[in-house]
C-alpha cells in the first residue's frame, strides 16, 4: 500500500499541469498530442514542447538559442509574446537569433559576434 500524497505536493502538481496545459495550448499543440512521446512529433512540435518547458519555470535568467527556429509565423508570434511577457516580469534574457525580425522585436541590446575570432578579446 502506498502512502497518500501530501496535499502540498498534490497542489504543486496540479499547478504545474495547469501551467503546462496553458502553455501547450498557447503554442498551438493539439490536446490529442499531449500524452504522446515528443519523439513522435514534427520538428516544429518538438520545438514548441521545448519552448513550453523553458517558459514554465520562474528563473531570473532565460537562455534562448534560436527559439523561433522551425516555427511558422503564427507560432513565432506566440513565442515573441512569451518572451515579451518574461521581459515584462523582469527576467533577464540572453539569446542567439538568426531571425532578425524576432531579434529586433525582443532585444534591448545587440552584440554582433560575427567579428569575434579565436585569440581576440571580446568587447
Amino acid at each position: 500500500m502506498y502512502a497518500a500524497e501530501p496535499s502540498g505536493l498534490k497542489r504543486a502538481r496540479e499547478i504545474a499541469r495547469t501551467k503546462a496545459r496553458s502553455l501547450l495550448a498557447q503554442l498551438n499543440l493539439p490536446e490529442k498530442l499531449w500524452a504522446l512521446p515528443p519523439a513522435t512529433f514534427s520538428g516544429g512540435e518538438q520545438q514548441r514542447v521545448n519552448i513550453a518547458r523553458g517558459f514554465i519555470t520562474e528563473h531570473p535568467v532565460l537562455l534562448l538559442d534560436e527559439p523561433t527556429a522551425s516555427l511558422d509565423a503564427k507560432n513565432r508570434d506566440v513565442v515573441v509574446a512569451l518572451i515579451a511577457a518574461k521581459k515584462a516580469a523582469g527576467v533577464a534574457l540572453l539569446g542567439i537569433f538568426h531571425d532578425l525580425d524576432v531579434r529586433d522585436a525582443v532585444a534591448d541590446r545587440i552584440i554582433d559576434v560575427t567579428s569575434f575570432a579565436a585569440g581576440k578579446i571580446a568587447a
